[in-house]
């Protein structure tokens, strides 16, 4: 059974271009790999061979899974969205109650989540927690460490 993703339209297009860079350039990378081992002798003993059947099909393995990905695909009307609580695509600032340090993150499906950037996915720990408050509110989130308590500060798109 596939699962249903949601994405914004950078998330979407980002994944699309990384899809078409490995048809396109990985795999002809990979077939002359294979051309370059072959053309060395005999396969059967060919350790270089070998290691570019693997990546070939390990390739075809991604690309089938992103292909996957992409025939579930939703896109997410923003629009649409309920901005006085925290969704998928809530941009949300959040006080640590213990500590007083502030965060801010932008909450996505988990194919967009980059921590780097402050995106999280609504399904990592935090992000549930999160889930349908508001501003004020408190949210008890376990983590791995414990139960931390957060306050939502602010709230936007």
């Amino acid at each position: 059974m596939s699962t249903i993703s949601y994405f914004t339209e950078e998330g979407l297009q980002k994944l699309r271009d990384e899809l078409k860079h490995l048809k396109v350039h990985e795999r002809n990378y990979i077939s002359k790999q294979i051309s370059e081992a072959r053309d060395k002798g005999d396969l059967s003993e060919n350790a270089e061979y070998d290691a570019a059947k693997e990546a070939q099909g390990l390739l075809e393995l991604k690309i089938s899974k992103m292909e996957e990905v992409l025939s579930n695909a939703r896109l997410i009307d923003e629009s649409a969205l309920d901005i006085t609580k925290v969704l998928i695509h809530s941009i949300v600032k959040i006080k640590n109650v213990a500590n007083g340090a502030t965060m801010k993150y932008t909450l996505v499906a988990e194919n967009e989540a980059d921590l780097k950037a402050g995106k999280i996915s609504v399904d990592s720990p935090i992000g549930k927690g999160l889930l349908g408050k508001k501003v004020g509110d408190l949210a008890d989130i376990k983590v791995p460490s414990g139960v931390m308590k957060f306050e939502i500060v602010e709230l936007s798109r």
